[in-house]
């Protein structure tokens, strides 16, 4: 199984769901930390720019309490994501992040490795997860994965599609345009190349439940470590497509114990495994034992049809 990269002996474990919070809303930080596996505190997109100074206060404040040895759990649950590389607002945002205990910064609508390169330098030993999410940010990002402190890539459907003159990310059944599905493998793939886990895109019809739970279960199926959300009502189904039911896990132990027994490749309930189905295995039972650290609810539910 591939090893996640570390910086500064860590690595990327704040999954399976992240969810988004305005960063200029400092009374929700606290519920979305508590609803979600990570809460990304957002000082781009989702701050207008007359409020982003008094969002940077709020953060400020809040980043305050995560010091010491008391906030070591909620620090390692805290992405802040940042302005694009270049821009007025990325110096002051990554000014404000200097020397506070953030560890992991999500730099957005990356299009180059020098983009990385100058949020590495401003915030040295800081865990960064670029958002490949425009055009030249999808092509590049193989390049964009292989910074050292690089530890997730992201990918976002609604400004790659913008940056290309488009329109809309999704067919009317809600499946992706081909554009979209392409970008999506390829990130997924750079950050597979270099040990950097891959963060799926939001889901943005909050109503849309069936759609979700799809979108999240091929998520799982295809690799992807996380998948971020922009309600609350979505993190249970996320959890749910991330939690295997109870015949995977089943079958996957059944599967495991037979190994041992066996030299190579093996006849399994009338399959034949090999090394690439013991890995699937692995997998799956790793998930199982993910959710059930992170849930007192039971982990092998059964997935909604």
């Amino acid at each position: 199984m591939s090893r996640r990269r570390e910086v500064s002996g860590r690595a990327f474990t704040a999954g399976p769901t992240l969810l988004f919070c305005p960063a200029d809303r400092p009374e929700r930080y606290a519920k979305a930390a508590e609803r979600a596996d990570a809460v990304i505190l957002d000082l781009e997109d989702a701050v207008a720019e007359p409020d982003k100074p008094a969002a940077r206060d709020h953060l400020r404040a809040h980043l305050d309490t995560l010091a010491g040895p008391g906030g070591a759990d909620l620090r390692a649950r805290t992405v802040v994501r940042i302005s694009p590389a270049g821009t007025e607002d990325f110096h002051a945002d990554v000014a404000l992040l200097a020397g506070s205990p953030v560890e992991l910064v999500m730099l957005a609508k990356t299009e180059s490795a020098q983009d990385v390169a100058a949020a590495a330098e401003a915030l040295p030993g800081v865990g960064l997860i670029p958002l490949c999410e425009t055009a030249a940010g999808a092509t590049r990002a193989e390049q964009i994965a292989s910074h050292p402190q690089v530890v997730a890539v992201m990918w976002g459907a609604e400004d790659l599609i913008a940056s290309l003159g488009g329109s809309s990310s999704r067919r009317a059944d809600g499946r992706y345009r081909d554009v979209a599905r392409q970008a999506r493998a390829q990130v997924l793939l750079a950050a597979a190349t270099h040990g950097a886990a891959g963060i799926d895109a939001i889901y943005a019809d909050i109503d849309d439940v069936t759609g979700l739970a799809e979108e999240a279960a091929d998520a799982v199926a295809s690799g992807w470590a996380a998948k971020a959300c922009i309600h609350p009502s979505q993190v249970p189904l996320i959890r749910q497509a991330y939690a295997p039911t109870a015949e995977e896990l089943e079958h996957a132990r059944a599967l495991l114990a037979q190994v041992p027994h066996h030299g190579g490749a093996f006849r399994f309930r009338g399959a034949m495994v090999d090394l690439p189905l013991i890995r699937h295995a692995e997998q799956v039972v790793c998930r199982a034992e993910a959710a059930s650290a992170a849930s007192t609810e039971p982990v092998t539910r059964q997935r909604a049809r």
